[in-house]
């Protein structure tokens, strides 16, 4: 059972500073993180993109939040996954956060995916 705690809080943690540094990186216009919304002509958003993404990662982190903040975060990258798809790119780049993001939810509140209580 420990063992699942420490695995629950790294993944959570890892997933945080991914996604934060990420949307940080937008927020302040890092020429090669803003480079890829340029192919989609969207430079402008970055700062837009960046703060949401912040913000929904942070929703994810506490476990008040967390249901909400998994639903937003999801709807951001499955909307990025769209745009990647869309303009002929790689899903890779968003859908590697997003299992992840999949993964840190299944194990700290089965009940999203399964029903029921939650855990």
């Amino acid at each position: 059972m420990k063992a699942k705690k420490y695995i629950t809080i790294s993944l959570t943690v890892l997933v945080a500073i991914m996604v934060i540094t990420s949307g940080f990186m937008k927020a302040i216009h890092l020429p090669w993180s803003v480079d890829g919304l340029v192919k989609f002509n969207l430079p402008d958003s970055a700062t837009v993109l960046g703060l949401m993404e912040m913000a929904f990662a942070i929703l994810f982190v506490f476990p008040k939040t967390m249901r909400i903040g998994f639903i937003l975060i999801s709807c951001y990258f499955a909307g990025a996954m769209a745009t990647e798809l869309s303009h002929d790119g790689s899903m890779l780049n968003p859908g590697i956060p997003l299992v992840l993001i999949w993964i840190t939810a299944f194990l700290r509140d089965k009940a999203l995916f399964l029903g029921g209580p939650k855990s």
